[in-house]
């Protein structure tokens, strides 16, 4: 029987490094599926994803332990995961377009994750969740409140074994404490392909602007607002003929597409940082 696992490295460039991981896997009865690297030239990075099967009993834990001295000697930062599904937790306010694709994508298989749990600061999207089997958790937030309502979503975070938190359009700004504490496994969507127009009506500003194109950013939650590495972006052209709402319907399609290419790449170890930028092998 074959085991499926994937191996993801980044270390500075240099002569070799493609060859030991191959030797790695090829003395430990391992056949290579996918192999994808880029050559960052300009910081003189390397970064690599492979996927392979094992027909040897074994697992993450012993193969990434094995690998150690491979990457000790090329100075790598590596991960070796298996195909266990990531378990995620959505955070959503009141919209849940974004939610309803995920929920959609996660029931036809097709996320490459698995959603166990939807909390929201508000009981608007509650049926939507509970219609797809899911738990949902109302943690309301105010600015006494936002404190506490933080630390209850890390301890969610743990109590649903989450390996990644999604902001759906969850309209609150998160501590920078609870962004380090999330730091590489928290996704945000934001309404405008970045930089973008500010505030609480996107659309109106970008309809006021007469805009051609209506676009999404799905980035990784940082301190720094809205200025985290970008996984993914969507753009939809339109015109003239579009009024705010027409705007809004097709904003909402581009967040959902970038949003859930995001989440499917970020599980399937396709999304690798790279100082404030990521690489992504799609």
């Amino acid at each position: 029987m074959s085991h499926p696992f994937t191996l993801t490295l980044s270390c500075k460039e240099r002569p070799g490094i493609v060859h030991a991981v191959s030797s790695f896997l090829f003395r430990h009865g391992c056949d290579i599926v996918e192999h994808q690297q880029f050559d960052d030239a300009l910081r003189g990075q390397l970064f690599l994803r492979t996927a392979f099967v094992c027909t040897e009993d074994t697992d993450c834990e012993r193969l990434s332990a094995d690998f150690r001295a491979v990457a000790d000697e090329f100075g790598m930062s590596y991960q070796v995961n298996g195909d266990r599904p990531l378990r995620v937790v959505v955070m959503v306010s009141k919209l849940g377009h974004c939610l309803n694709d995920l929920v959609f994508r996660w029931r036809a298989g097709s996320l490459g994750a698995e959603l166990v749990a939807v909390v929201s600061n508000h009981e608007d999207l509650r049926p939507m969740a509970e219609a797809a089997g899911l738990p949902f958790v109302h943690v309301p937030v105010t600015p006494a409140t936002k404190g506490q309502a933080e630390e209850r979503l890390l301890e969610l975070v743990d109590e649903y074994r989450a390996d990644l938190v999604v902001l759906a359009r969850y309209m609150q700004i998160l501590s920078d404490e609870t962004c380090a504490a999330l730091y590489g496994r928290a996704i945000n969507i934001h309404h405008s392909f970045l930089p973008g127009f500010k505030g609480a009506k996107p659309y109106h500003q970008a309809f006021d602007r007469g805009v051609k194109l209506v676009g999404a950013t799905a980035h990784y939650v940082t301190p720094d607002l809205d200025e985290g590495p970008i996984i993914e972006q969507e753009v939809i052209r339109i015109d003239h003929t579009y009024d705010p709402r027409a705007l809004a319907t097709v904003g909402q399609d581009a967040e959902a597409l970038a949003l859930s290419r995001a989440v499917r790449w970020h599980s399937e170890q396709r999304v690798l940082l790279n100082g404030q930028s990521t690489v992504v092998f799609r």
